[in-house]
This record gives C-alpha cells, sequence and structure tokens, in this order.
C-alpha cells in the first residue's frame, strides 16, 4: 500500500522530531514529562539538576554521575565514620529504583502509539540503563547469558530482591551499589519480613535522593527498632549500650559473624558514629519518656543512663510498635520469641544473599570480597 505524498511527508516530519527529541532528551525522569505541560518539564529539570548539584557537594553520592537515574539513594557504612582514613575501604550505597531489570537492561525505549493514526507503533529511546553505561560493573559471565533479565531473577528468586555490584572503580575510588525494587525496600522496613534492607535503614545513612520520602516511612523502622531493642536490655542501661543494641539487631544469626565479621563491629559502629545514633533516636527516646515507659538522667559522659519500666503493661506498648506477632506471657517470653524470630531471618536472609552474590559476582570477586571481609575479622581478633 502506497500512501499520498502529504502523508508520507507527514511521517517523515514525525520520525525526524523523535528523533531529535531523543538526542535532546536522555534522562527518563524529563522524557517522562515531555506529554505535559512546560512548567512540569522545567520542574522535572530542577529536580534533575537539584540532584546533580547535592551530588557534588559532597564526595557522598558522587557515584549518582555514572549511574542512570534513581528513585532513593543513600550512603552507608564505614564512609559515614568521622575518622574514616582508609582510602581502600568501599563507599556503600542502597538504590532504590521503580523497575530493577529496565535500570539494568542496556536500552530502555517506550511505545508511544501509531503515528497520525498509521497503524504500526513507534518506540523513542528514553535513556541509555546500566548494562549500556557500566557494563564492566557487572559479572562478565551474566551478561551474555541472560543480561537484566537473569541480575533480576537471581535477585529475587535466590537472594532477598538486591543485587550488589562490588569493587566498582572510579575516581580513584571503590564502590559498592545494591539495586532494589522501590516496592520491596518499602515492605522489608514495614513488615521486616526479609529483615535485610530494614536492618540497614536502622543504623546511620545518608540519604542523597529521596524521591519517594523514604525517610518518613523509615521512622516506623526505627521505632520498631527501638522497641526490639528495649525489651531485650534490662532494666537500666546507658544510651550507648541502647544503641549497641539496636545495631546488633540486624547481626543476630547472621552467617557472616561465624567467620567473615569483625566480632568488635557493633561496638566500632556505635563508637564511630555516636552522634549519628542519637540524632535519629533520641526523639524515640524522649517520646517513650513521656509516656512513662523511660526514665532519663544525665550521666557525666555526655550521655543518658536509662531505666525503665518492665511490667507487663508497659511490654505490652513496647510490643505495639512491633511488625512481628509476639506471644506476650511474660516480659521474658517476649523477649526469647522477639530473638527467635529476628535471628531465624537474619540467618535465612544473609545465606540467600551470600548465594545470590557468589553467583552474580563470579569467584572472583567473591573470594575477594570474603577475603576482605576475613582479613578484617582477623586483625580485629589478634
Amino acid at each position: 500500500m502506497k500512501f499520498p505524498p502529504e502523508v508520507q511527508f507527514l511521517f517523515l516530519h514525525r520520525c525526524l522530531s523523535l528523533l531529535f527529541l531523543n538526542l535532546g532528551f536522555q534522562s527518563l525522569s524529563c522524557l517522562q514529562s515531555r506529554i505535559g505541560d512546560r512548567s512540569s518539564m522545567e520542574k522535572e529539570l530542577k529536580e534533575v539538576h537539584k540532584v546533580e548539584y547535592d551530588a557534588m557537594k559532597t564526595s557522598l553520592g558522587s557515584l549518582l554521575k555514572i549511574l542512570p537515574p534513581v528513585d532513593f539513594c543513600c550512603v552507608y557504612g564505614s564512609s559515614l565514620h568521622p575518622n574514616n582514613n582508609d582510602k581502600s575501604s568501599m563507599e556503600d550505597y542502597i538504590l532504590g529504583v521503580s523497575n530493577p531489570q529496565q535500570w539494568h537492561s542496556e536500552l530502555n525505549y517506550e511505545n508511544i502509539g501509531p503515528v497520525f493514526n498509521i497503524c504500526y507503533p513507534s518506540f523513542v529511546l528514553l535513556s541509555t540503563k546500566n548494562l549500556k553505561m557500566n557494563r564492566d560493573h557487572y559479572s562478565s559471565w551474566m551478561v551474555p547469558f541472560g543480561g537484566a533479565k537473569l541480575i533480576t531473577k537471581v535477585a529475587d528468586q535466590i537472594g532477598v530482591g538486591v543485587h550488589f555490584n562490588p569493587f566498582v572503580s572510579w575516581n580513584n575510588k571503590m564502590y559498592k551499589y545494591g539495586v532494589v525494587h522501590m516496592d520491596d525496600l518499602v515492605h522489608d522496613m514495614l513488615s521486616w519480613e526479609r529483615f535485610y534492607l530494614s536492618g540497614r535503614l536502622q543504623k546511620p545513612v545518608r540519604i542523597i535522593v529521596d524521591n519517594m520520602e523514604i525517610e518518613n516511612v523509615n521512622l516506623v523502622n526505627l521505632r520498631a527498632a527501638s522497641s526490639a531493642a528495649l525489651l531485650l536490655l534490662p532494666s537500666t542501661f546507658t544510651e550507648r549500650e541502647l544503641y549497641a543494641k539496636i545495631c546488633s539487631l540486624s547481626y543476630m544469626g547472621d552467617l557472616r559473624m561465624l567467620f567473615a565479621e569483625d566480632k568488635n563491629k557493633v561496638k566500632k559502629i556505635v563508637e564511630g558514629q555516636f552522634e549519628l545514633f542519637r540524632n535519629m533516636y533520641k526523639p524515640l527516646v524522649e517520646e517513650y519518656a513521656t509516656k512513662q515507659l523511660l526514665r532519663l538522667s544525665s550521666s557525666g559522659d555526655n550521655q543518658m543512663n536509662i531505666s525503665q519500666d518492665c511490667s507487663l503493661s508497659a511490654t505490652s506498648s513496647i510490643v505495639s510498635s512491633l511488625p512481628e506477632s509476639i506471644t506476650i506471657g511474660s516480659r521474658e517470653q517476649a523477649a526469647t520469641c522477639m530473638q527467635k524470630v529476628l535471628r531465624r531471618r537474619v540467618m535465612i536472609s544473609s545465606a540467600r544473599q551470600a548465594v545470590a552474590g557468589f553467583i552474580t559476582v563470579g569467584a572472583v570477586h567473591g573470594f575477594r570480597y570474603l577475603g576482605k571481609k576475613m582479613t578484617k575479622a582477623w586483625k580485629s581478633s589478634a
């Protein structure tokens, strides 16, 4: 079938317009608003520029310059320690995205429907994805054998929904980043179903990008963590002991703690980030004190001494903030039940993620990462 010259001209004009559109806008966040009004596009562009500007203001978050757009990004780990002078340590990231498979995949196209009522669909390249931009971040065997589909399948069905790329070298620094579906991230924070990223977010992090108000959602997770810690602590304890107990929750049952983690890790994290823990949890501690569940007194070393009400009614109030159903016959029974639940959950999640990690990063990087962990553990125990 031959179209009239006018239709051919319009079709060619439309194709050229789409080509220039594609060349001019490589950012997904900008192109998604192209069908909206000009103000929404300008707003989107300002948000993108704001993220880039915020990332440039500090070395934390600089890796985002070479990655596709994300909905959530936080930096965690030793890079947040004020006195961290280990230049060889990796800077750790959690990246939340709306569609991990698309984020990893080489290219992302959108079907914009028929052009001028011609029945053939038209596709526009929205953005170049991570496998195209940063192929060297991934294990060499996974890319040709399955690419983004295999990467996300291993993360979801073998691991706990997170794909990690460790030992990423850029700008004279080493990085590790984990990519997770936003729905999975939120679900774990609210339910503790896997208690993996939720446990990570109970410790200090530096949020770089937060397009979905994850910081506010995480307040539920922080409240639950403080409640679990109080349930496991004695009637009197210090502020430092509270933060140490909160920090230890995500390591209960972690198989790496048997041979591949620093036995003093919890202590070092709390000592190195004490003020960050205080900023996170002091409002909750004061809230519990207002409810007469805690009594606070100052000590000479600029921290609080804390005593708690260990009655059954106080225990019931604390347990009500937990995402798990805990049997309350007595406070001791509730604490034992909480420990068993967390220990089992952490053990399963850490084992699954370890297996998924070895599969996705390959034997060389897997043993390299394990060796680095074990070396730190041995140096600490020496």
